[in-house]
């Protein structure tokens, strides 16, 4: 059984530090639907904080709603990749090179120092 919980304080606390560092556009510009989502998010900031200088109290409730769930979505997406990232790197790769047995190639000498099967020769697949 893994001993390591997806759920362990120390993941969870380093995969919320890198949601918010991935932030970034850079780091955003990775994900496309994402960073179209990031762009909308700063720009119901922008619409937000517009509507709370100039009073407009109308759309004030309706914006702030709506940048606080695109700022939600970025953020829970950012934490989700960094959770996923976390669980990953502790793992090993596995390699299939000792798995497969190298071809060899036979010349003709070992053929005639018989030091090759003849049913090798004939088929030419060992």
């Amino acid at each position: 059984m893994n001993n390591r919980s997806s759920f362990n304080k120390e993941i969870v606390g380093e995969a919320i530090r890198d949601s918010f560092r991935k932030l970034n556009p850079k780091v955003q510009m990775r994900n496309p639907v994402m960073f179209i989502v990031f762009i909308g998010a700063l720009i119901t900031t922008g619409i937000t904080l517009r509507d709370m200088i100039t009073g407009a109290a109308g759309s004030l409730g309706f914006a702030v709603q709506i940048t606080l769930w695109l700022w939600f979505t970025v953020l829970f997406a950012n934490f989700a990749e960094a959770i996923a990232e976390e669980g990953v790197r502790p793992r090993p790769r596995l390699s299939a090179v000792p798995v497969r047995r190298p071809r060899q190639t036979w010349s003709m000498e070992m053929v005639q120092n018989r030091s090759m099967p003849l049913a090798c020769v004939k088929a030419m697949s060992c």
